[in-house]
């Protein structure tokens, strides 16, 4: 390697979800995709889709366009001579693996690995939401993450020489700051425990399941914002613009307090301008007098959000299909659970002068020679979930019973359990039908399935989701580009 080449390398320190960390060593020429393509790699994941790599501008978090070299995100510190001793530069490049694509429904994330680093992203937001008449969801999804990290409840509990049960968790890696505060460590080490137990049994796979579902009840968890100023002489933006699972929404932001404005659903939007800093909302039906319009602050934040509004509406729906035919499998599960608990319950007699014990007599778990009647126990024992204090009680049982009950209308299950015949989402078969909907290639799942789909390549939405470029330069470029419900308009000055 020559001596000019080496001084073009710099090294690139990638933070994880998980908060572990990867050093990678990158050349001049290297782009956003090399170093993706490598963080994969180290990690032994092929299943990245739903991930970005993240630089910090301005105090926020900006996803790289992975066909731009890196150079683009670090001039100033790739100009800096790394020949001179004094002047070498000691700290790495940091980017940040993060999610840019959120999920309902974690069975969509077909790769286990990839299916942790969601969770973990999940986690950190969870810890930073700010939903406080939702505490009771708080308190669920606490209890799905101990089970996740640690499985069943310890027993039998520790305890110091006072007889004080020695905790087995850091509530501050469960709970918002927030919920610390408003409750205290004493309390959320009582209770907590008391969530976590009433899941004993379920699987860690099952837990992560549960909790990607759970925290999407959350509205400021699954979403990206961006702050956007009113006019143009704002100092800092006090508008901001949430990207969701199913569109848009604009809050205003008053005493560091978000304020929700407008809600958009992909369907309701018909045009997305910008021009320049300029950045207009035009909903669907309205006559241009309606529109919204706000400033980005500069037209390079003008073309990263427009690459991920773009990419985001693109992958929504393509993913559409595969939800659907998972609404359809989990309906068919609930519905067959259901049948299996009626027939069970008109079972479940013991013949008179039975004993209790020893009765020979039909019960729940000898009319079920699959597991399907344990699982179904399970999931009641599991709906009983309760924080026993005041108002958390009331709402935890409310939304557990929901998450429990009615998994079919929110389009998912409980997914332990399945018996001998039944369909499993996470079957090989079912694996490779959901990633043909998706349109991925080189699906892996969490047990031994046929190569033939490893030879597919992965689809232009996932593989190289905006393929669109925007220049930006003295002369005016305009381009309209028609994606299936609304256009965008981009006119970068």
């Amino acid at each position: 390697m020559s001596v000019s080449s080496t001084k073009q390398e710099r090294s690139v320190c990638v933070l994880l979800p998980n908060k572990d960390q990867l050093d990678i060593t990158v050349g001049a020429k290297s782009t956003g995709r090399d170093v993706f393509n490598k963080v994969a790699e180290l990690l032994g994941i092929k299943e990245l889709h739903f991930f970005g790599l993240t630089v910090v501008k301005d105090n926020e978090h900006i996803f790289l366009d992975m066909e731009e070299k890196l150079t683009k995100y670090f001039l100033k510190e790739w100009k800096q001579d790394s020949g001179k001793g004094t002047l070498k530069r000691a700290l790495p490049l940091v980017l940040f693996l993060k999610v840019q694509y959120y999920v309902e429904n974690g069975r969509l994330i077909c790769e286990r690995k990839a299916r942790r680093l969601y969770y973990s992203d999940l986690r950190e937001r969870v810890l930073r939401s700010e939903c406080r008449q939702q505490e009771e969801v708080y308190f669920q999804l606490a209890g799905y993450a101990l089970q996740a990290d640690l499985q069943d409840h310890p027993l039998p509990v520790e305890r110091d020489q006072r007889g004080t049960p020695t905790p087995y968790f850091q509530p501050k890696e469960y709970f918002p700051p927030w919920i610390m505060a408003k409750r205290g460590v004493d309390y959320l080490l009582c209770h907590g425990p008391k969530v976590h137990r009433e899941l004993s049994g379920m699987t860690s796979r099952d837990a992560v399941l549960h909790f990607i579902k759970e925290a999407c009840h959350l509205e400021d968890v699954p979403v990206t914002f961006y702050r956007l100023q009113k006019d143009k002489k704002e100092g800092k933006g006090t508008a901001l613009l949430g990207l969701t699972l199913r569109g848009m929404q604009v809050y205003q932001e008053v005493n560091n307090i978000r304020q929700l404005l407008f809600d958009f659903p992909w369907s309701n939007v018909g045009r997305l301008t910008f021009l320049g800093k300029r950045f207009e909302i035009q909903p669907d039906g309205l006559p241009s007098a309606r529109k919204l319009v706000y400033y980005t602050g500069s037209p390079f934040r003008s073309r990263h959000l427009l690459l991920h509004l773009s990419s985001s509406h693109r992958l929504y729906l393509s993913l559409q299909p595969a939800l659907k035919h998972l609404r359809q499998l989990e309906e068919g599960e609930e519905k067959k659970r259901y049948r299996e608990s009626y027939i069970s319950d008109d079972l479940d007699v013991d013949p008179p002068g039975g004993s209790e014990g020893g009765s020979p007599g039909l019960s729940r778990h000898s009319t079920s020679s699959s597991g399907i009647e344990a699982d179904r126990d399970a999931t009641r024992k599991h709906s009983r979930i309760s924080v026993e204090v005041g108002s958390v009680e009331a709402g935890m049982r409310k939304r557990s019973e929901k998450s429990f009950s009615s998994a079919a209308s929110h389009g998912s299950s409980h997914t332990s359990g399945v018996e001998t015949g039944k369909v499993s989402v996470d079957d090989p078969e079912e694996m490779l039908r959901l990633a043909e909907l998706i349109g991925i290639g080189g699906v892996s799942v969490d047990c031994p399935v046929s190569g033939a789909i490893h030879k597919r390549s992965m689809p232009s939405v996932l593989k190289n989701i905006c393929s669109e470029k925007i220049l930006c330069g003295p002369t005016v470029y305009t381009s309209a580009v028609t994606i299936s419900d609304f256009n965008y308009t981009i006119i970068m000055a």
